[in-house]
């Protein structure tokens, strides 16, 4: 299979029970579970428990253990609330007996309402940017091993950093990144897998943003990185095969700790979603 269909194979859960879900990690050699895979995984668990005339709306999670990709997770969903226009479902992902994630999800019947939203970020459009090709490089030459493993291989997604020059070692001025976005390959027309896709790239970059500002990045093999939580509202429906652009910042840094945001727009300048994460940054030498 592509990347494009082993990801979402990889979200199409085996059902064990009513509300009983398993699910399983791609073999890429990875040594833990990408958190958006969990991420999506407990969406799609949660959503087949739902009307399918009420989207997810919002989700907050937490990540309590790292995930074991070489078994599968299972997904034990709970019911909460019915009701009049809302659902609310509680998702926790097992292995080896253990909680290793949560979830609690909303979802609601579709209405009409008030509508604004804030202005997309004028930044470089993704034809005039390094294709992935091109990006990889520019910096093979001076990246650090697992930066070169992570370019180098087949991926589901399509990404292009608008600042080129901070993977060369440039500081920005500020903790901010831009990232266009899109699977490298159609996904089927079924808005579900478009969400919960939508769903799995939010986790991608977004911890790194609080590296930035200190020229650090997650693949530096002096840092613990690991992301700690997760929100996430899905504002209007989205075309993930289609580019997107991940607008990024991180207000705070302390307390080995950095919190990020992210705004995720349409090419039309249309806000689908926002982001809010929080990541554990440790100085190994500290531990």
């Amino acid at each position: 299979m592509s990347p494009v269909e082993e990801l979402v194979s990889i979200l199409d859960l085996e059902r064990l029970e009513e509300n009983l879900f398993r699910g399983r990690s791609p073999s890429v050699g990875w040594q833990r579970v990408f958190g958006g895979q969990v991420i999506a995984q407990a969406v799609v668990a949660a959503t087949r428990t739902v009307d399918p005339a009420r989207p997810i709306h919002s989700l907050h999670a937490y990540f309590l253990l790292p995930g074991d990709p070489k078994v599968p997770i299972v997904y034990e969903t709970d019911r909460l609330r019915d009701g009049g226009s809302f659902t609310t479902r509680r998702v926790v992902a097992i292995q080896h007996g253990r909680a290793i994630f949560a979830l609690s999800a909303s979802f609601q019947t579709t209405e009409d309402g008030l509508t604004h939203q804030i202005e997309m970020p004028v930044v470089t459009p993704p034809e005039e940017l390094p294709s992935e090709e091109e990006f990889a490089a520019m910096i093979m030459k001076f990246a650090p091993e697992p930066v070169k493993r992570y370019w180098s291989r087949p991926r589901p997604l399509t990404l292009r950093p608008v600042d080129v020059g901070r993977y060369l070692g440039r500081r920005p001025p500020d903790p901010r990144q831009y990232v266009w976005v899109k699977t490298s390959a159609p996904l089927p027309e079924d808005p579900f897998v478009h969400r919960a896709v939508l769903a799995y790239l939010s986790d991608m970059t977004l911890l790194d943003t609080a590296l930035v500002l200190h020229g650090r990045s997650v693949f530096d093999p002096t840092l613990q990185v690991a992301s700690l939580d997760h929100a996430m509202w899905f504002h209007r429906p989205a075309k993930v095969d289609e580019w997107l652009l991940y607008a990024q910042d991180s207000p705070s840094g302390s307390g080995a700790r950095g919190f990020t945001r992210g705004s995720l727009y349409s090419r039309d300048g249309t806000l689908l979603a926002s982001v809010a994460q929080e990541g554990l940054i440790r100085e190994k030498n500290a531990l």
